[in-house]
């Protein structure tokens, strides 16, 4: 059996995409448009070899998963992103936290992880010392000789 390529199926067309890929380039798109997109002005955004259906496709799962919203734009729908990325960061955390029964111990182990820079950052937002509507500073990088 002759050796596969990694870029190319077995039938010659290209490997597919990973749909969280596609998700987050559709995403993308939106977000820089900074208004609602037809699945055809997104394909065209895009500039990738995508077919307006595979896009439409994209746009309709995210709009099940509360990720977009839609509407009316002629025959069919404009969408626009549900929240920014901040926003959209936080809820799918929240959806990950939401899975586990122990809440202490998957709170416990993430603060665990966190650098001090976050450490600082998350204990001012908890004590009510930074607007969570406002962005947050981006993390210094260390000093040192350069």
């Amino acid at each position: 059996m002759p050796e596969r390529q990694h870029d190319e199926e077995a039938d010659g067309r290209p490997d597919r995409r990973p749909a969280g890929e596609l998700e987050a380039g559709v995403l993308a798109a939106l977000w820089a448009a900074g208004a609602p997109l037809t699945p055809a002005a997104v394909q065209l955004e895009l500039g990738t070899g995508l077919a307006r259906t595979t896009v439409t496709t994209i746009l309709t799962r995210l709009h099940a998963k509360g990720v977009v919203t839609r509407a009316r734009s002629g025959r069919g729908y404009a969408y626009a992103p549900a929240q920014d990325a901040p926003g959209l960061t936080a809820r799918r955390m929240h959806a990950e936290l939401d899975k586990d029964d122990d809440r202490s111990t998957v709170l416990a182990r993430f603060v665990s992880d966190l650098s001090p820079e976050d450490e600082d950052l998350l204990r001012d937002l908890l004590e009510g010392g930074q607007d969570a509507s406002r962005p947050l500073p981006s993390p210094q990088p260390p000093e040192g000789p350069a």
